[in-house]
């Protein structure tokens, strides 16, 4: 059997097992290691066991569990809730205002813990029964709260990026900064279509009565105050990464220490909160750990085959398709994948055999990133199986349906495929950024 057929052997094995609803590291590992015995014998069980020492090698990777702690920490000592309060109160008086709020409020929390399902919960849990109270429409909303906590991946720091980063052997700091201004340019564009269609639509996004924003000055300043809090924490940690003052694994350091003294100020540092934080950082960064060394053990494979080779030799000789072209299908196959995959399995399964193709073509790998992300989160949100719609379907009220939440992602989805078109056709958006500051 040629080495070509053996790539698309394991391949296909991956996807067909992944289809019976095993976990993603279970099946990612036992391909990897049932190729590597079957190929080259006893030996080949040094593979898996040189994939583990490669994880545990990796310094970077305790960002991981800091950045999740102090996500959950901000997130289960409520500070989060303060956050979308001081929106509530200085934006309830704009139409929509309130669904601007959960844009800056989702973009934050999901920032700070790397993971877009962090921004969900807090969306769902705090701000949609909110929203829906105050006269909303609920589809808008629905809406909103899955198009902003999609860009908690792309906004640094993105544990995504992060293990992005490991896999194409790119600097973290590098994609944090590429992941900057696209993020922002999607989050603008988001407010953007919220003010129009509100404006056009009042009923969609109802002003706060008077009576309700109407506060005393000195209320208002202490709200703001205990809303800023957590863009503090997250502005001075990326602050001091930046400038240098700190590694890439003090600065996670420092955030986590800092949230953690924030709720110990504000009296929220409880026994419980602690064990669910805790609890619940331990099963993230486990669950991204076993992802990552099966990972590993199967790109090992892959590439002791020479497949990126046979894949590059196939599109390029064979089909005679261009840089562009292949670049487009690429893409797509993250749409397809992502029906059944988070960004993280995607991620593991493809990237090593996509970055080396991509490099090959003459495309900037940071460059890449950017784009993985985007269209990762665009494949969340497109229905049928989008993964952020049954996140959302389990996470909203009763009163909101599945249809509600298929017909909500629509115009959002537009709009990340009309930016995912600029950042593709002026690649400087991504990476103006990382030139200015690594020159």
């Amino acid at each position: 059997m040629s080495y070509e057929m053996i790539a698309l052997l394991m391949f296909s094995t991956m996807m067909l097992l992944l289809l019976t609803g095993q976990r993603v590291f279970g099946v990612i590992g036992f391909v990897g290691a049932a190729a590597a015995l079957l190929l080259w014998g006893d030996g080949g069980v040094e593979m898996p066991f040189n994939a583990s020492f490669v994880l545990m090698n990796w310094y970077p990777l305790l960002t991981l569990p800091l950045f999740v702690f102090m996500g959950y920490m901000l997130s289960e000592s409520g500070i989060a809730g303060d956050l979308y309060e001081m929106f509530h109160v200085w934006m309830g008086s704009l139409r929509g205002g309130l669904a601007i709020g959960t844009i800056g409020l989702m973009v934050v929390v999901s920032a700070m813990n790397g993971l877009s399902v962090a921004g969900m919960a807090i969306g769902a849990s705090i701000a949609l029964p909110e929203l829906l109270r105050r006269g909303y429409d609920k589809i808008m909303v629905t809406g909103v709260i899955q198009a902003g906590s999609s860009l908690g991946i792309l906004v640094p720091p993105s544990v995504v990026l992060v293990l992005y980063g490991m896999i194409a052997r790119q600097p973290v700091g590098k994609l944090w900064l590429a992941g900057a201004i696209p993020g922002l340019i999607l989050a603008a564009m988001f407010v953007i279509y919220i003010v129009v269609r509100c404006r056009l639509q009042p009923s969609l996004g109802p002003a706060l009565p008077a009576e309700e924003r109407t506060m005393a000055l000195g209320a208002k300043l202490k709200l703001l105050s205990a809303g800023i809090l957590p863009l503090l924490i997250f502005f001075s940690m990326t602050g001091l990464f930046l400038m240098g003052v700190t590694s890439l694994v003090e600065s996670a350091a420092y955030g986590a220490f800092a949230a953690t003294l924030a709720a110990l100020i504000k009296g929220r540092l409880t026994r419980a909160v602690i064990e669910v934080t805790v609890r619940r950082t331990l099963g993230i960064s486990c669950m991204f750990m076993w992802i990552i060394l099966a990972a590993l053990c199967f790109g090992a494979v892959f590439d002791g085959l020479g497949a990126v080779r046979a894949i590059e030799n196939v599109f390029l000789d064979r089909m005679g398709l261009g840089p562009w072209e292949i670049l487009l299908m690429m893409q797509l196959s993250y749409i397809l994948m992502g029906m059944f995959l988070d960004d993280t399995a995607m991620l593991v399964i493809v990237a090593p055999l996509y970055v080396p193709l991509v490099m090959s073509l003459g495309f900037d790998p940071v460059w890449y990133g950017v784009l993985y992300t985007i269209t990762v989160q665009i494949a969340y949100m497109t229905p049928p199986f989008g993964y952020n719609l049954f996140l959302m379907r389990a996470m909203a009220p009763p009163e909101v349906t599945l249809m509600d939440i298929y017909r909500s992602v629509w115009p959002f989805v537009a709009i990340m495929v009309l930016g995912l078109g600029l950042i593709t056709a002026f690649p400087q958006l991504a990476l103006w950024l990382p030139e200015l500051y690594y020159g």
